[in-house]
């Protein structure tokens, strides 16, 4: 059976640009007769906002959504997350890194896709036992590829786009790219719907998918709403919160924003009507890809 997920971070209120990418994973898990998760991604603690996640869960409900199950909260399984670690440290594909940012930029000689690459200081010199250290995966030449739903083919050589990349921080958070995903294999996902600022992870969930044995679900990644200034819509960007007394309009105005076909008279429609024709006439592929410059 198909199943879908939203993730959202509880660093604040959900936005517009949150509620495109919930209406966009929602529809396609539903049209496929599938269930749609929801998951909090709360790892980082230190980015978390206290009643973020119960007011997210809150609007939600308020625009007409119904998860299955229960909500995984990723703070609560950091066991599950240190296991996979420890299995990856036994393979040897795993090493611990004292290595500062500032020293990485001093020392990296190349750039990647999202900045300096690592040179491997660590992996070449053994570090001390009382060190508090980060742990790193080690990265292949071998491309790794995959078809995006909406952008097309994606490939990279994680060793020199990427470059070996960090899965637990010294401070003992687990990253985003190792529990994101631990927890879409235990949780059976099978087709993803989100962001394309998150288009560049994908290939090292993949990778890890791989040395881990996991399935790979099918990925869509869907334009990003943005601001006035082409900034995408965040916490940073000063992203207004989702309104809760004009729900119908919005949930419009989010299925516009992606590309979907409206009856003439949809502003005679309740919310659960506009669900279920959003649902039976979803077509994913109607979401335009990302033009690049």
């Amino acid at each position: 059976m198909t199943r879908g997920r939203f993730a959202p971070s509880p660093t604040g209120p959900l936005h517009f640009g949150s509620l495109v990418a919930a209406v966009a994973s929602y529809c396609d898990a539903r049209q496929r007769g599938g269930k749609w998760l929801l998951r909090i991604e709360d790892v980082d603690s230190t980015r978390t906002i206290k009643g973020a996640s119960d007011d997210i869960m809150r609007t939600l409900a308020a625009y007409g959504f119904a998860w299955d199950g229960e909500v995984v909260y990723q703070s609560r399984r950091s066991a599950l997350y240190q296991q996979v670690l420890q299995q990856l440290q036994a393979r040897a594909l795993a090493y611990a890194c004292t290595c500062s940012r500032k020293e990485i930029a001093d020392s990296s000689t190349r750039q990647g896709i999202e900045g300096a690459i690592y040179p491997g200081t660590c992996l070449r010199h053994a570090v001390a036992a009382d060190t508090a250290a980060a742990w790193r995966l080690k990265t292949q030449a071998a491309p790794i590829s995959f078809s995006d739903a909406i952008q097309g083919h994606q490939q990279h050589a994680l060793a020199s786009a990427i470059g070996d990349f960090v899965l637990k921080r010294a401070d003992g958070v687990f990253s985003y790219q190792l529990a994101v995903v631990v927890d879409d294999a235990l949780q059976g996902v099978t087709h993803i719907v989100r962001g394309a600022d998150l288009l560049n992870s994908t290939t090292r969930q993949i990778y890890l998918q791989q040395l881990l044995g996991y399935p790979t679900p099918q990925y869509a990644h869907i334009p990003l709403v943005t601001n006035g200034d082409g900034q995408k819509l965040s916490k940073q960007t000063l992203a207004q919160a989702l309104p809760a007394d004009n729900v119908k309009a919005t949930l419009i105005a989010a299925l516009l924003f992606l590309q979907q076909t409206l009856p003439d008279n949809v502003d005679r429609y309740s919310v659960d009507a506009i669900w279920q024709w959003a649902i039976s006439h979803w077509r994913l592929p109607q979401i335009p890809p990302v033009q690049h410059d």
